[in-house]
């Protein structure tokens, strides 16, 4: 913005708040009013105008236009809903009260309308106003209608503004909404009790991640934003809830991307008496119904690609799909040379903390992922990544894990959960060597989780989804901050 622009916005400025003080000075303060009684709004008068013409209706919203001609304007009021033009004239309304409307208001402001739904003589359905009330000033200038709000890093950071300019943006939140009520009617109708574990943590567990620490002032007590909600869902199994799940906000103190923010909204469930093939099963099911209810069809289109819900999804273990996009076969591995002997002839880094497994999820995650667009489960993940899962009991080195990738990202994550306490506890250990190694993200010994363990966890299956992501793919929106209403953003110098 140039130095002539900034000089005019600032007069613009100036000139809104006298507005404001002549109204105040009046006795007509608008911040003053506590209430409108609304009892319709646009989208109702819009779409059923035939019930709606004639009769007296009681609307609120913002003015985003106004077309002056003499005692007599239209203007477009948006309300939550969309859009509906408003027909004020100074002998309807009083002469004072146009006067008002006329000299001190301006577009942003906020108002309420008392009057009778027509059609105009051009055909567009209005609403001829008898009373009117500037319900709130506006003291800010709306980015001007035909452009809207271009800038992203403003976007993000006046969420606000987006959402009054751009109404498309309020798409992707209403589909957000659906989706996490479509996941609670799938769930309750399976029998799942929906519950609430705390976010503050005295370890960081439950998934491989940098924490937020903090502390607690009465207790004396480092404490940690949960990184993810599984342990305690397990512990609530062992005593006797036996499908449980719960949508809330993980951080993890990572890097941001279009894929990631340090605060996120995940989905976990568990339930006894079955394994990660019944979390397949599930999976699928509740994703292609999401697809369905949130989009109309099993078929959505993500930048350009088509997604396939409605297909069976394909099932490939992480060691047959690195040896078709790779042509190694870990399997035929047997030792952790052959592993960095095949790591350093397909370019890929590895730290001498890693093992075989550690080698081949490189492998996945470098030269794979990239190719998995259509749903894809990809199964029996390393076990020395995969610290709280049962390990395959036909290859012990390989654990009963899935994770769901869509568009080369990770969707899902599931396990046929770990229950013997023993063997929890040395995985625990292998952890604790690994964080002594310089390992940030290795989780720390719970005791209380081992105890819980002890007491007995049924044979379980554990599901996450990214609520985010997920989102993401059914509202075609490229970037996590797309579907946050306020992402995170480094404050402005």
């Amino acid at each position: 913005m140039d130095t002539k622009d900034n000089v005019e916005l600032n007069e613009i400025l100036r000139l809104r708040r006298e507005k404001l003080a002549d109204l105040q000075a009046a006795g007509n303060d608008p911040f003053g009013n506590v209430t409108f009684d609304v009892d319709t709004h646009s989208i109702d008068i819009l779409n059923n105008f035939e019930k709606y013409e004639g009769k007296q209706v009681r609307i609120a919203g913002r003015m985003m236009s106004r077309r002056n001609m003499g005692k007599a304007a239209f203007c477009d009021l948006q309300d939550g809903a969309g859009r509906v033009q408003v027909y004020i004239k100074g002998e309807l309304v009083t002469d004072a009260a146009y006067d008002e409307f006329d000299k001190k208001w301006d577009i942003g402001d906020i108002f309420g309308v008392i009057g009778e739904v027509f059609k105009t003589q051009k055909g567009e359905i209005s609403v001829r106003a008898s009373e009117i009330k500037l319900l709130a000033k506006s003291l800010q200038v709306l980015p001007e209608k035909y452009h809207g709000l271009q800038n992203v890093d403003l976007r993000y950071r006046q969420r606000y503004v987006d959402l009054i300019v751009n109404p498309h943006v309020k798409d992707a939140f209403l589909k957000r909404t659906a989706v996490i009520k479509g996941i609670r009617n799938f769930l309750d109708g399976r029998d799942f009790l929906e519950v609430e574990t705390p976010l503050l943590h005295q370890i960081a567990g439950g998934a491989s991640a940098r924490p937020f620490v903090t502390h607690h002032n009465d207790m004396d007590l480092t404490m940690y934003l949960r990184i993810a909600l599984e342990l305690p869902l397990k512990k609530l199994v062992v005593g006797g809830f036996e499908r449980v799940y719960e949508i809330g906000r993980c951080f993890r103190n990572e890097g941001t991307s279009v894929k990631h923010n340090p605060e996120f909204t995940m989905l976990e469930l568990y339930q006894a008496y079955t394994d990660y093939y019944g979390m397949m099963e599930l999976t699928e099911t509740l994703l292609r119904k999401l697809a369905v209810d949130v989009t109309g069809s099993s078929v959505v289109n993500f930048q350009g690609t088509d997604i396939d819900f409605g297909k069976p999804f394909e099932r490939v273990t992480m060691v047959e799909v690195v040896k078709k996009y790779t042509g190694v076969d870990f399997d035929a591995i047997t030792d952790l040379e052959g592993a960095r002997a095949a790591a350093k002839a397909h370019g890929v880094e590895y730290k001498p903390i890693h093992k075989k497994g550690d080698i081949l999820n490189l492998f996945f995650e470098e030269k794979v992922e990239e190719h998995l667009i259509q749903p894809t489960f990809v199964m029996d993940h390393p076990i020395e990544i995969s610290f709280l899962c049962k390990a395959h009991p036909d290859k012990p080195e390989y654990a009963q894990r899935f994770e769901l990738f869509i568009m080369n990202r990770e969707i899902a994550n599931a396990y046929s959960e770990l229950n013997d306490p023993i063997d929890q506890r040395r995985r625990f250990e292998a952890q604790e060597l690994l964080r002594e190694a310089g390992d940030e993200e290795a989780a720390q010994i719970d005791e209380d989780f081992i105890a819980a363990l002890e007491v007995g966890l049924p044979p379980t299956g554990g599901l996450g989804i990214g609520i985010c992501r997920l989102v993401m793919l059914l509202t075609d929106q490229a970037s996590i901050r797309d579907v946050l209403f306020f992402p995170a953003m480094k404050p402005l110098q």
